[in-house]
């Protein structure tokens, strides 16, 4: 019978958990905070322990790892509309159920010793270099799909960018621009471009730049050069003809863009 430690079922699945919500994040483009993604984690950690219960039909399996995969997207993303819950919860219970599958093909086809799965739930008795390695790889593997995934045609649709930071709000006309390719070397966002003079008002002077700024290298049709880029507290696009509402995780770049907030149409996908 395989031993099972609890410290190493919970780790295990606070970090299995943490890596599906940032995956998440990156595939539907929603805003996902450190401390609110670890706290998710942790409470999804706990729904691990139901491998040590007997005889648990299916259904009820399901149904658990449902409203799991539910309350812990509320906790991670927040509520912001029906639809945006269920695209999120949707894609959170897909990941799990691929991470799932392939975890159930290794354990059908090896049955390693190392490796227990009960009521849908799998533990591994790992090693630290095993971990980092796995991750590693698996970071490998989405950037790879990231890269290569269909980008959505730019087009000429009548978008407003609504940006808020601290107890300001500036309101822009949206350009959407598959040229915008800018993302933030530390953290992989996409980089939204806007006009410095719009944001002369967030400062106590104009010639100062929002708290937190860093620079980031930028090529034009005219050269290279660097551009100030800032974390906003929040960033909603509005669609001018279906008027659609979308929450987006992205950063905000200082520079020339004619008064618009360009932005790459791929933080628009679901």
């Amino acid at each position: 019978m395989q031993t099972i430690y609890l410290d190493v079922l919970i780790i295990l699945n606070i970090y299995v958990n943490f890596f599906l919500l940032k995956i998440t994040s990156a595939f539907t483009h929603s805003p996902l905070k450190t401390s609110r993604c670890i706290a998710s984690s942790v409470y999804g950690s706990v729904f691990s322990l139901l491998i040590l219960i007997p005889d648990i039909s299916d259904l009820l399996v399901t149904l658990i790892k449902l409203a799991a995969a539910v309350t812990i997207v509320m906790i991670s993303f927040g509520i912001h509309g029906k639809k945006r819950l269920f695209i999120n919860t949707a894609a959170f219970f897909s990941a799990n159920f691929v991470l799932a599958g392939t975890v159930y093909a290794v354990y059908s086809w090896f049955s390693p010793e190392f490796m227990h799965m009960e009521n849908s739930f799998f533990y591994i008795d790992f090693s630290i270099t095993i971990l980092l390695a796995t991750t590693a790889a698996m970071y490998f593997a989405i950037s790879v799909i990231r890269r290569f995934s269909l980008r959505i045609t730019a087009d000429s649709g009548d978008y407003r960018v609504s940006i808020r930071y601290k107890d300001k709000s500036i309101h822009l006309s949206g350009l959407a621009d598959t040229g915008n390719a800018l993302t933030d070397l530390f953290t992989g966002v996409p980089v939204v471009v806007c006009d410095p003079d719009s944001f002369t008002d967030i400062s106590s002077a104009p010639d100062k730049l929002p708290k937190g700024f860093r620079l980031l290298p930028c090529g034009t049709v005219s050269g290279n050069g660097m551009i100030p880029v800032f974390r906003p507290d929040e960033v909603v696009i509005t669609n001018g003809v279906s008027g659609e509402k979308k929450i987006v995780n992205v950063m905000i770049g200082l520079g020339k863009s004619s008064g618009k907030a360009i932005f790459n149409p791929d933080i628009l996908k679901n």
